[in-house]
């Protein structure tokens, strides 16, 4: 039997998670703020998703719009609160003003997280070099995963880079999965699966009639039924 596509979707509440898990997701990313493209939630809010599913669930962490870290010690003691909550997966990602990776943020707050698997996020997308980046976070405790469109400009602008990069997968710096999203569209799916490509992520497109609007089942089943036929 093939292995089943990841499906990611965003989820802001516990209702959205429902619908979400309803809809035949399996993972969840849980943020706050979609103004600021996705802050860390409350911790409130990760207790209430988790009691309301029980699919995986990996938790942002980031305090401010755009990429820099900036309070890594309150980074650290967020990170703290939310394991002691329960939560075992998150989503991180740092630069620096050159664009290069914040080792030492990304360093000090992955310490926190003890081996637990997370997601380094779109500021690959950002990066001056997203190939320099890959090897120097290779080898960080738990990294298994990286969201990416291929570019800054979103999935179409870097289809290319998507395709090539899961041509590469298991080189040195390519060992993780590809989770693709940002601006992902239904279209860009079957080329994707074709190169390889097992993951999906989706946010606005969960959410027929905005981000105002909670994530609809409805929209989530159509994409994994797509997936499912790839």
């Amino acid at each position: 039997m093939s292995k089943r596509a990841v499906l990611e979707v965003i989820a802001l509440d516990a209702e959205d998670a429902l619908a979400a898990q309803a809809g035949g997701a399996d993972r969840l990313e849980l943020v706050t703020d979609m103004a600021a493209d996705g802050l860390t939630p409350p911790t409130t809010s990760f207790t209430a998703i988790r009691a309301a599913v029980d699919i995986d669930l990996r938790v942002m962490l980031r305090l401010a719009d755009g990429f820099a870290a900036e309070d890594v010690e309150r980074l650290v003691e967020v990170a703290r609160e939310l394991r002691g909550a329960g939560a075992d997966q998150f989503v991180l990602g740092f630069l620096d003003g050159h664009g290069c990776v914040d080792l030492d943020a990304v360093e000090r707050v992955v310490a926190e997280l003890h081996g637990c698997r997370w997601t380094f996020h779109r500021a690959i997308d950002h990066a001056s070099d997203r190939e320099a980046l890959r090897k120097q976070v290779a080898d960080l405790p738990g990294l298994d995963t990286y969201l990416t469109a291929g570019s800054a400009d979103g999935v179409t602008d870097g289809l290319s880079t998507l395709l090539a990069e899961a041509g590469r997968r298991g080189e040195p710096g390519y060992e993780q999965q590809i989770l693709v999203g940002g601006g992902l569209r239904l279209d860009h799916v079957r080329q994707l699966q074709a190169a390889g490509v097992d993951a999906f992520h989706i946010g606005g497109a969960a959410r027929p009639k905005g981000w105002t609007s909670p994530v609809s089942a409805e929209a989530v089943g159509k994409w994994r039924r797509l997936l499912d036929q790839g």
